[in-house]
């Protein structure tokens, strides 16, 4: 089948004296139509469909200026190139301002035509075809990478690499490339399960190891406080890199940002990976300091068990014997209500040495996902939970709150606790009654599993987490996978199939960016 040619309106009262540039055109498969003034350029513009119009600026009867204006009313989507005899401010402005698409200085030559006609028409295309391309060579890097040893500060370029291509290719969802990209996630996380499962043993006892959630404060807050600035952390709970990634271009025009990485520890979930950041300790020192917070089995509960965050921060801040005045300040929010109330007084935070905001948002949205058929039909994918994030924090108090701040000699801090990851497929686990609920991991007595999906805790205390009492052992799930008991197998295998989760070992879940924001 041919292809249809693509059809130029050119508007120009010397139209005839263009008749090289509209031959050479034609060869290159335009349709040109020429016409001579503005009104009948309207009317064959209500007429007829038109891919893109060239319009000259000073035209006798109807200016162009005035044309222009009448036909975006009629077509807004239709491109519009302005040839104009001068490079007036105002039209420059009227080309940023989105009115017109492109604009050309006389004399033109065909070449600029063409160009300038390629750059509006073609560019999705031609940004597609070279986005293949480019994928295809990173595709073939990544996959030869993974052959070679790999070093966690590999681990964070490849998470990058794949994160920045998660963005990319929802641009272009017509190209094909979804599935390769997420066979190629899910190539790296059996790899990454791996690397974790021989290294992370030894990052907790100081070998070779990457920042960790206990280095937080230490490493990427307190230098800061130590310079005299007033810092502001944020930490939203349970958001991943991709999802950090869509919200940094709305954060460009107020602040100079510096985006570093750190890992959470094990388990990805908020009472232990959050509870480290605040205290600067991993979960079996904590339990030496509040013995009660691993009491029970109500681990999925965030108020409960995330209740001494203030408390932690502020002996982790003794500990290393840094002692501020006035004394730091400490909010969570919850509901629109506490962001609101936030919002409103985020000067007084701003004014201290260190303040610290927690934000539950991603974290509430994700279970709700998990119970809610309305909101799992809004945020299917991936894709749709990076537009849902972007579309939340764009319209938040939060980053109402951030642009004011904006104005003020205040260093914020962006980070989150941990991550999450789609679950997709079940593993069988065997274990007593007595066993914990969470769906990455459990704890209990002579829990078992097949190795292959999780990592098995023997010994809680050599991975620095509660002993929880005797012959307790942990168990942590890899890649996409979530725990299942044999009783009702396939009723909660498909339960809880295709719900974001978090605790286990992914990329996803344990590579976070934490980022440096600096007022311009």
């Amino acid at each position: 089948m041919a292809k249809t040619k693509r059809h130029i309106l050119w508007v120009d009262d010397e139209i005839e004296l263009l008749r090289p540039h509209l031959i050479f055109l034609a060869e290159k498969g335009y349709k040109v139509t020429p016409v001579a003034n503005a009104e009948d350029a309207i009317e064959l513009v209500k007429q007829n469909e038109y891919d893109i119009v060239l319009l000259d600026e000073m035209l006798h009867g109807m200016d162009g200026l005035t044309a222009l204006n009448e036909i975006k009313d009629l077509k807004p989507g239709l491109p519009i190139i302005m040839v104009t005899k001068s490079e007036e401010e105002s039209l420059m402005e009227e080309a940023i301002g989105g009115k017109i698409d492109d604009y050309l200085t006389k004399p033109v030559n065909p070449s600029q035509i063409l160009a300038a006609c390629k750059r509006l028409l073609d560019k999705k295309t031609i940004s597609g075809q070279k986005i293949s391309r480019d994928y295809t060579a990173e595709f073939r890097e990544i996959a030869v990478r993974l052959l070679s040893p790999m070093e966690w500060q590999d681990w964070i370029d490849v998470h990058l690499q794949l994160s920045e291509w998660d963005l990319e290719i929802d641009q272009h969802p017509d190209l094909g490339l979804k599935q390769t990209l997420y066979d190629q996630k899910r190539a790296c996380n059996i790899e990454f399960g791996r690397y974790i499962e021989k290294n992370y043993r030894g990052w907790l006892h100081g070998q070779n190891r990457p920042a960790l959630s206990i280095d937080v404060i230490p490493q990427f807050i307190l230098p800061h406080v130590k310079n005299d600035k007033r810092v502001l952390l944020l930490v939203i709970d349970n958001l991943r890199l991709d999802q950090w990634l869509v919200l940094e271009p709305l954060l460009r025009d107020y602040y100079r940002i510096n985006r570093q990485y750190y890992f959470s520890i094990l388990p990805t979930a908020t009472p232990y990976a959050r509870n480290a950041i605040f205290a600067g300790l991993f979960p079996s020192e904590i339990e030496e300091m509040i013995p009660e917070l691993w009491q029970g089995d109500n681990e999925n509960d965030d108020l409960s068990r995330n209740r001494n965050e203030q408390q932690l921060l502020e002996a982790q801040l003794k500990r290393i014997g840094v002692e501020l005045k006035p004394e730091p300040k400490y909010a969570k929010i919850l509901d629109m209500h506490e962001s609101r109330n936030v919002a409103r007084k985020i000067k007084e935070y701003a004014s201290v040495p260190l303040s610290t905001i927690v934000v539950n948002f991603m974290d509430i949205l994700a279970h709700t996902r998990s119970s809610n058929d309305l909101i799992k039909e809004m945020i299917p994918n991936e894709a749709a939970f990076r537009t849902m994030t972007r579309s939340w924090f764009e319209h938040s108090h939060i980053f109402e709150a951030l642009r004011e701040l904006a104005d003020y000699d205040s260093t914020i801090v962006i980070t989150s606790d941990h991550g999450s990851i789609r679950g997709l497929r079940g593993a069988k686990v065997i274990g007593d009654r007595e066993t914990s609920t969470s769906l990455r991991y459990k704890y209990g007595r002579n829990l078992r599993v097949d190795s292959k999906y999780a990592m098995i805790i023997k010994e809680p205390r050599e991975y620095k987490l509660p002993a929880r009492g005797v012959n307790t052992n942990y168990i942590i799930s890899k890649e996409d996978y979530y725990f299942v008991y044999p009783t009702n197998y396939h009723y909660y295998l498909n339960y809880y199939a295709d719900s974001f989760q978090h605790g286990g070992i992914s990329m996803e879940e344990m590579i976070l960016p934490i980022v440096t924001l600096e007022p311009k």
